[in-house]
């Protein structure tokens, strides 16, 4: 267990953070709410008045941390998890998406792997695209992406999920070509005297070094899968989703749904990578190894 002091630093952090948002809040909603005071023809207001109204406004350019924590209970403790209003409703289908993303990511990035580190041509062929791909922005692909799944009478989660298979699968092939070839030549050397065929020398030499990075570049395949299904929602328009209540947010300027949306994204996304890490762990301990 972490000794009681070491949560200390974290709690300043925290503080210090807490405090930064509110004045920030402040600098960019103060101005704001002055006009609106002149334009409603308000007098008097002492300037406590007008702190109170500032941290409480409708549409602020940024919401205080009270109105987000407000905004979250009552889309999350208050709607029915069926609800269109509910954050949980659009936080599943947007995590279904990623998962499904996610799994066929993690799959094509292996068997990518694999035949880049087994196979020279492949290497040189099928690298450099591979590299390539990552530079074509996101944004731009996924709306073609949808309108031609579409125009097949493909819709719903499965374009999603391409989408974030095509962020999520990246990490896992460069990480894997990285894994399979850290074996050293004299472990090498040791299978060949043992007249090992490929197959045993992947499965008891190679397949167990590349643990490490597999799980390291899982953890990252999985927050860009999240990134990959909210973008893959963007273009849907009124569909479900946490990128559509996104955009919804934006269309009418309600800030508070959208920084909502955002740190329901957030929570996601971290909850995601402590359960890779939590497997991560089990599999090392179940392979003898002492986990860090």
């Amino acid at each position: 267990m972490k000794p009681a002091g070491s949560t200390i630093p974290i709690l300043v952090v925290l503080l210090a953070a807490l405090v930064l948002w509110y004045l920030g809040a402040i600098a960019l909603n103060w101005r704001g709410q002055l006009d609106a005071d002149q334009l409603r023809g308000v007098t008097g207001q002492t300037w406590t008045d007008t702190l109170g109204a500032t941290l409480g406004q409708d549409k602020p350019l940024l919401p205080a941390p009270h109105q987000l924590v407000a905004e979250l209970w009552k889309t999350i403790a208050q709607q029915a998890v069926t609800s269109k209003k509910s954050l949980v409703y659009h936080g599943w289908i947007t995590l279904s998406a990623t998962l499904l993303g996610f799994a066929f990511g993690t799959a094509l990035g292996i068997g990518l792997a694999v035949l880049i580190v087994h196979n020279d041509a492949t290497n040189r062929s099928l690298m450099p695209w591979i590299i390539a791909s990552q530079t074509v922005p996101i944004l731009a692909i996924a709306p073609m992406i949808i309108v031609v799944l579409n125009a097949v009478g493909i819709s719903g989660l499965v374009p999603k999920a391409l989408i974030s298979t095509y962020l999520s699968f990246f990490p896992v092939v460069v990480g894997m070509v990285k894994g399979f070839r850290s074996p050293e030549s004299i472990q090498l050397d040791l299978m060949h005297t043992y007249n090992a065929s490929k197959l045993q020398s992947f499965i008891k030499l190679r397949w167990p070094i590349a643990l490490p990075y597999l799980f390291a570049s899982m953890k990252v395949g999985v927050a860009a899968s999240l990134v990959g299904a909210i973008v893959g929602e963007l273009p849907a328009g009124g569909g479900n989703g946490l990128g559509a209540r996104l955009l919804a947010g934006s269309y009418y300027g309600q800030t508070i749904q959208i920084w909502s949306a955002l740190a329901v994204a957030a929570l996601l996304a971290g909850g995601l990578v402590v359960i890779v890490g939590l497997v991560e762990r089990a599999v090392v301990r179940e392979m003898g190894a002492r986990p860090a």
